[in-house]
């Protein structure tokens, strides 16, 4: 039961963050592109590599802390459906290369930065 209440804590707080982030990166850089979508799922894999290597190796935290982190504020902070749907709205207004690039960028540089943060976390 302890897991399930860190998760679903985590998962509010989470969303609430990537709603902020994402609205603050819109009003800064538009919404032509989806900026913000991108920014929380690239800075969420780079915090997720890091806290999964920070908290399994290095402070051995329980499983309510690993549960509340990765689970429920990470899992609700990054978001792939949200990027599968705006993807498929580019695609669908006509903006292929947009969406191929929204593809081929948030694979890429999320798959770099949860390897960021593994890398971080193993040197500390």
């Amino acid at each position: 039961m302890e897991q399930l209440v860190a998760i679903a804590t985590g998962g509010a707080l989470g969303a609430v963050l990537r709603y902020w982030t994402s609205t603050a990166v819109h009003s800064r850089l538009g919404s032509a592109f989806p900026y913000g979508t991108l920014t929380v799922n690239v800075l969420g894999s780079l915090l997720m590599g890091f806290l999964y290597i920070w908290l399994t190796d290095r402070l051995s935290s329980g499983p309510a802390v690993r549960a509340f982190l990765i689970i429920g504020l990470l899992g609700a902070f990054t978001t792939f459906s949200t990027f599968s749907v705006e993807t498929l709205n580019l695609v669908e207004s006509g903006q292929p290369g947009k969406a191929l690039a929204n593809v081929l960028i948030s694979v890429g540089v999320c798959f770099a930065a949860a390897a960021a943060g593994v890398f971080a976390a193993r040197q500390l």
